[in-house]
């Protein structure tokens, strides 16, 4: 018996981002099968370089020794604060150079041309490109140009891409969403500043559309700034939780999609 086909929507959010890894950890130990993943920001990050077939643990170390330095190159302010030259060449190394339909798990990556507002999803090419697009986040990220495009963060216009990965042909959609509901945290700096505004226009903009996914997961990152990279730790324990907390809800979803009444077994092809 064929089982559902099973799709993950992981959501922008920049640091608290990486909950993605800890949510990726329990599906996996817990047998959940991930057929197709859409990603925005963030979530693009963490999906394509799992779909690629990097391990969890890897991931995760990688994330908690990464140094600013290595991935971000500041620059004079044109159209944003960082190249981004540095964060694509690690997509690069950490996906061995592939196109998305080299992926082992079917992926698509969401971006936004900036000129008009429509969303832009990548489904083919280079992967680093569709990432270095859909992280930038506008006023920090210089903007992508591609096709005539000028492109930037995915998160705005789509931060949690439930509808994607349901045109991927998944039965089954689990969204992770880590923006908090409600701000409150304090403003640091100018990448507070801008991060903020932007969680502010996509919290009404998108809202509505998570309530589509058959299960929706929201790591408790309240108190997390997106700029918060040295808690790497603490983001990946509480999307753990938050994935666990979801784990009987998924199971029974998965089942209740089953032909013929049947119920699905993780040991089941």
């Amino acid at each position: 018996m064929s089982r559902p086909k099973v799709g993950l929507a992981l959501g922008s959010g920049a640091a608290r981002g990486l909950a993605h890894i800890g949510v990726l950890k329990v599906l996996e130990r817990e047998g959940i099968p991930v057929d197709a993943i859409a990603g925005s920001s963030m979530g693009s990050l963490i999906g394509t370089v799992y779909a690629n077939g990097a391990d969890l643990a890897m991931m995760e170390q990688l994330a908690i020794h990464l140094k600013r330095n290595q991935w971000l190159d500041f620059t004079f302010p044109r159209r944003g604060l960082i190249t981004g030259d540095r964060i694509r060449e690690l997509v690069r190394l950490l996906t061995h150079g592939k196109n998305l339909e080299d992926l082992r798990i079917p992926t698509s990556v969401i971006a936004t041309d900036l000129t008009n507002g429509e969303r832009v999803v990548f489904t083919t090419g280079p992967i680093d490109l569709a990432v270095r697009a859909s992280v930038s986040i506008p006023g920090i990220f210089e903007p992508v140009e591609w096709e005539g495009r000028t492109l930037v963060d995915g998160g705005v216009i789509d931060r949690v891409p439930v509808s994607v990965v349901r045109e991927m042909g998944a039965d089954v959609v689990i969204a992770v969403d880590v923006i908090p509901p409600t701000g409150g945290l304090k403003i640091r700096n100018i990448f507070d500043v801008i991060a903020q505004s932007l969680e502010v226009m996509e919290r009404q903009i998108t809202s509505p559309q998570i309530l589509t996914a058959d299960v929706a997961i929201y790591p408790e990152l309240s108190d997390i700034s997106p700029t918060a990279f040295t808690r790497v730790e603490e983001c990946i324990r509480r999307g753990e939780e938050a994935a666990l907390a979801k784990l009987e809800e998924i199971r029974q979803v998965i089942g209740e999609v089953v032909p013929h009444g049947k119920r699905w077994n993780p040991n089941d092809p």
